[in-house]
């Protein structure tokens, strides 16, 4: 059945209602509800069935991850017990003296995680929020720093769960050698590059832009507090008690998703190939099972915690999950009432695209916003990826204009990281905030403003790209457009908080 534009009224439901009320759960339940009375024609218990039908198989769907949230946070709280964080944050209160230092610091952690976003997410948020707390820095700016340095690099990274996915769907719609195309879009990977290139400016900068500003003068975006933790820690914990769990985790996990894909078996495979064919929830999961194994061994001998203490922080780990587990099982039946088995709103707004005839050398741009509309409504980027590579695709063949595909596709990959980014009920935004203990409304509106003038930026680019075909050209374009922008923002911010020059 053909929904038409009702397709595309539950995710705008949830997100409007997550952006005024600043509540989301409620905003995103009432946003199944709409697309389960939309699936049902109003019939109310027939809608209930569909919706916790849905609503279970995409638990079941992503069980792993569940289980990994909940493992992290007991791996987090064992070694804050233990110590490991306390003493962390005073070496690095030695090391890192200033907010600059600290922002620059948490920007290339997260650079240097590009394995996976979800991973990437709740480790650079562990191991930074003592240091960034010390420093005077707000979660919201953690968040966006957590949140601008995950997707975007794993977009780039030639070896990650990202780009193995990308090069699976550009290789199903018979493009020979996926790989070096996946390749040839990184330097017309406009918002990716732009968004890294931001991250590290603002590290540097003495005034951020629009409600980030006012979170730095004064931090009310935190959900956690620095005086009542909930528990104690140890005074004899050491930097190598955090260290070492991270490390093990990191290097777990990167040698499970070769296994899982194949690396080890023998074949010939390639450590790009075992990354593309990886389990990465189970891989995730296996890591930090033996992480946590190995804190319990680092910490119970050298009583720095007890048996019993150990026990009840693994316990006390979840729980302190609980919340970011709610809010990204109700994003997931969102994103899976949109799906092509229920409304289909990729497929709709795909057809709308396929049909309409547009100058090539704008192409491009619009591809980008289409894109970023749909990542924005469905909260899913690897979703768009998947909806849009086979539409658009042989509409270029059609159009026998197949010199602009690594444009077209690195517009598609800029446009669904955007939308991904933005949007509150996208899974990397959720786990950003449940990452750096940030209220979740308070880290999408901070971050939107950024967001938007480098996607802004973006644009312009593509339509630069899509004239002259040159990346020296685009690029360019691209990064004076996001200068002036900035600029501007930054004349407006201190304008609006009366900060002096």
């Amino acid at each position: 059945m053909d929904y038409g534009w009702l397709s595309i009224l539950p995710p705008i439901v949830a997100i409007v209602l997550a952006l005024i009320t600043k509540e989301v759960i409620s905003s995103l339940l009432i946003g199944i509800i709409a697309g389960g009375l939309i699936l049902s024609g109003g019939n109310v218990l027939v809608m209930l069935e569909n919706i916790f039908e849905l609503m279970g198989n995409r638990v079941g769907d992503n069980g792993l991850m569940i289980i990994f949230l909940a493992l992290l946070g007991s791996l987090v709280m064992v070694m804050n017990m233990a110590g490991g964080s306390f003493a962390y944050g005073k070496w690095a209160s030695k090391k890192i003296k200033s907010k600059k230092a600290a922002k620059f610091a948490t920007a290339i952690l997260g650079i240097l995680i590009f394995i996976d976003d979800y991973f990437n997410c709740l480790t650079v948020g562990a191991v930074m929020k003592p240091i960034v707390d010390e420093n005077g820095i707000s979660r919201a700016k953690l968040a966006h720093i957590i949140d601008s340095s995950a997707a975007p690099i794993c977009i780039l990274a030639p070896v990650s769960s990202w780009a193995a996915s990308v090069v699976a769907i550009i290789g199903s719609v018979g493009i020979e050698n996926p790989m070096k195309v996946f390749l040839s879009t990184i330097p017309f990977n406009l918002y990716a590059l732009l968004t890294i290139f931001i991250v590290i400016y603002f590290s540097f900068s003495d005034i951020e832009i629009g409600l980030m500003e006012k979170f730095e003068m004064e931090d009310t975006s935190i959900i956690e507090s620095k005086e009542e933790v909930g528990y104690t820690h140890s005074m004899d914990g050491k930097v190598i008690d955090l260290i070492i769990p991270v490390i093990v985790l990191i290097g777990a996990t990167v040698f499970f998703m070769l296994r899982t894909g194949g690396y080890f078996n023998g074949e010939g495979i390639s450590a790009s190939e075992a990354f593309g064919d990886a389990n990465v929830n189970l891989s995730l999961v296996i890591g930090s099972v033996i992480a946590i194994f190995v804190a319990f061994i680092m910490y119970i001998p050298r009583k720095l915690i007890s048996f019993e203490m150990f026990m009840n922080g693994l316990v006390e780990g979840m729980k302190s999950m609980i919340g970011a587990i709610v809010i990204l099982t109700l994003a997931w039946t969102v994103g899976g009432i949109t799906s092509a088995d229920y409304l289909n709103t990729g497929g709709f707004i795909g057809a709308k695209l396929a049909s309409s005839i547009v100058p090539m050398w704008i192409f491009p741009s619009i591809i980008f916003i289409v894109a970023a509309f749909l990542a924005f409504s469905t909260g899913t980027a690897w979703g768009t990826f998947g909806i849009l590579i086979p539409i658009i695709v042989p509409i270029l063949v059609h159009m026998n204009q197949m010199e602009y595909l690594i444009i077209v596709l690195a517009s598609i990959f800029s446009g669904s990281v955007f939308g991904d980014h933005c949007s509150p009920i996208s899974d990397t935004t959720i786990l950003s905030s449940a990452g750096a203990g940030c209220n979740h409304i308070d880290h999408v509106q901070s971050q939107i403003p950024y967001a938007l003038i480098v996607a802004l930026a973006s644009v312009l680019g593509f339509i630069a790209a899509g004239i002259t075909k040159s990346i020296a050209v685009t690029l360019l374009v691209s990064l004076v457009s996001l200068l002036i922008i900035i600029n501007i923002m930054k004349r407006w911010t201190r304008k609006k908080y009366a900060i002096a020059k």
